[in-house]
């Protein structure tokens, strides 16, 4: 698992598995947030973005499958 920078005023840090495709999402209210069948393009994407909270709003919550 790798921790992909991010710089986000909601998102606190993003953690990607290539292997499965988790996505951890840890935001800085203290809430965390796993996905699956995420690829890699798509995480690299929401943390590239200029607004990554936006971005995961948009793109992740409602695509991805979310498992916790």
């Amino acid at each position: 698992m790798k921790e992909l920078p991010v710089s986000s005023r909601i998102i606190k840090s993003v953690f990607f598995h290539p292997d499965d495709g988790r996505l951890y999402i840890r935001f800085k209210n203290g809430e965390e947030r796993h996905f699956a069948g995420v690829p890699e393009e798509a995480a690299l994407a929401m943390v590239e973005a200029s607004s990554p909270g936006q971005h995961y709003i948009e793109h992740i919550r409602t695509r991805f499958e979310r498992v916790a």
